[in-house]
C-alpha cells in the first residue's frame, strides 16, 4: 500500500496516483472525506479508473490523456488527510490544523519527487491548499479552491430550521445508513437528489453508494473528527500569507456552488476578492458537492486552469469577479471601487454582519453545551437506573 511518512509528528499518509503525464495535480480534499472522493475529478482528468500502485521512482511518463484540451498526458495523486481513511489518526487535538496539515501535503510532494504541481482543494482541503500555498508558492503552478471559507465562524452554515435539524441528526448518527441520509442533504441540492435516472432518483441511487463506501471505509473515528473540526475551526489566513499568494505568479481558481449549505457563498466572494488579481470566481449551479453535481462543468473550471498556467497568462487577463451579487448574503460583496459614501455604508453593512456572525455563533455554542449536557445526564441516568433482581425461590 503507497503510503508517506510526513514530517509532522510521524503521521502516515496513504496516497493514490492515477494517470501518467508531465502535468502534475495534487488533490486534497476536505472535513471527514477520503481521497475517493475525488472520482469524477480523477477520471475527468486523467481518464483513468484505476490507481497506479508502483512506487514513484517507476512511473514512466505516459502519451496524451485526460480531457481534450490538454496537450499532454496528466498524472494525479489524491490522499487521506490525518484522521480520516487509512492515514494516521493522531488523538491529540492540537495535532490537527490546516498548517500541518499542508506540511502533510508538502512531505508528500517531496516523496513522489514533484517539483511543482497544480493544487485543487475542496472545502476544508481548499483551507489546506491555500495554506500550501503560502508555505511553499514555488511548489505550486496553480490553485483552486473548491466551496472555500475563510474557516472560524465562516465554516459554520445560515442557521435555521433544516441545517438545525440536519446538525442534530449528524451528532445521533451511529450507523452508515444514518449518515448516509445526514450526507446526501448536505452535499446536494434538492433538485438534484430528486432528479430521476430511470425508474429510480438520484437520492436512491446515491444513498445505496453512500452507504456501501461509508461501510467499507468505517465511521470516522471521534478523535478524527473532532481533530479536523478544530483545524476548521483555528483556520485563518492572514495578510503576508495572502500577499504571498497575490505575489507568487500563479493563477487562482475559486469554484463555488451557489446553493452551497456548507459554506456560503459570501466567503468565497470575499476570499475572491482578497486575492485579486490573480483570482477567478467560478460559480456554479449545485451545493457543497459541485464537484460531483456539475463534474463536467467543475473539470471544464479546472482544465481552463491548467492551460492557462500553462500559457502564461497574466493574472490581469485571467481574474474575474462576477457583478451581479447572488448567495444569501448578498451585502458582503462590494465592488472593488466605491465612492466614500458607499464605502461607509459598505463598513457599516459589514460590522452589522459581523455581529450577526458572533450572534450565530453565540447560539451554536449554547446549542453544543445543551447538547453535551443532555448527553453527560443520559449516561447518569443509564447508570444510576436500578438493577431488577429476580426473587429466589429456594
Amino acid at each position: 500500500m503507497p503510503f508517506c511518512d510526513s514530517s509532522e509528528n510521524g503521521t502516515r499518509i496513504f496516497y493514490r496516483r492515477f494517470g501518467y503525464g508531465s502535468t502534475k495535480v495534487l488533490l486534497i480534499i476536505g472535513l471527514a472525506a477520503t481521497h475517493d472522493s475525488w472520482g469524477p475529478q480523477i477520471k475527468g482528468l486523467t481518464g483513468a479508473v484505476e490507481p497506479n500502485d508502483e512506487e514513484p521512482e517507476a512511473a514512466v511518463i505516459a502519451g496524451d490523456g485526460g480531457l481534450d484540451g490538454l496537450q499532454e498526458g496528466i498524472e494525479v495523486c489524491c490522499f487521506d488527510n490525518r484522521g480520516v481513511g487509512r492515514s494516521s489518526v493522531p488523538a491529540n487535538k492540537s495535532e490537527y490544523s490546516t498548517t500541518i496539515m499542508a506540511k502533510d501535503a508538502l512531505a508528500l510532494l517531496d516523496h513522489l519527487g514533484w517539483r511543482k504541481a497544480h493544487v485543487f482543494g475542496h472545502s476544508m482541503g481548499a483551507m489546506i491548499a491555500c495554506k500550501l500555498a503560502a508555505l511553499a508558492p514555488e511548489r505550486i503552478c496553480s490553485l483552486a479552491l473548491l466551496n472555500v471559507t475563510g474557516g472560524g465562524f465562516e465554516c459554520f452554515p445560515k442557521i435555521d430550521r433544516q441545517m438545525m435539524s440536519l446538525a442534530f441528526r449528524f451528532l445521533r448518527a451511529r450507523t452508515p445508513e444514518q449518515r448516509a441520509l445526514v450526507d446526501l442533504e448536505t452535499h446536494y441540492t434538492k433538485e438534484y437528489l430528486d432528479e430521476h435516472v430511470g425508474s429510480c432518483t438520484r437520492r436512491d441511487i446515491l444513498y445505496q453508494e453512500y452507504v456501501k463506501a461509508i461501510s467499507s471505509s468505517g465511521m470516522q473515528s471521534n478523535c478524527g473528527f473532532k481533530g479536523q473540526v478544530n483545524a476548521c475551526w483555528t483556520h485563518k489566513m492572514t495578510s503576508k500569507e495572502l500577499d504571498t499568494i497575490r505575489s507568487a505568479g500563479f493563477l487562482v481558481s475559486i469554484i463555488h456552488g451557489r446553493y452551497d449549505i456548507i459554506a456560503q457563498l459570501v466567503h468565497a466572494r470575499r476570499l475572491s476578492e482578497k486575492l485579486q488579481p490573480c483570482a477567478r470566481m467560478v460559480e456554479l449551479h449545485g451545493g457543497h458537492l459541485v464537484s460531483h453535481e456539475r463534474p463536467n462543468e467543475v473539470n471544464q473550471a479546472l482544465i481552463e486552469l491548467i492551460n492557462a498556467s500553462k500559457s502564461s497568462v497574466r493574472p490581469e487577463e485571467w481574474s474575474y469577479l462576477p457583478e451581479k451579487q447572488t448567495g444569501c448574503m448578498v451585502m458582503e460583496a462590494t465592488p472593488l471601487s466605491l465612492s466614500n459614501t458607499n464605502n461607509n455604508v459598505a463598513t457599516s453593512l459589514r460590522t452589522f454582519y459581523n455581529l450577526l456572525g458572533k450572534l450565530q455563533l453565540s447560539f451554536l455554542y449554547f446549542v453544543g453545551i445543551f447538547m453535551m449536557g443532555y448527553e453527560h445526564m443520559r449516561s447518569i441516568f443509564k447508570t444510576m437506573k436500578p438493577v431488577r433482581v429476580a426473587t429466589s425461590n429456594s
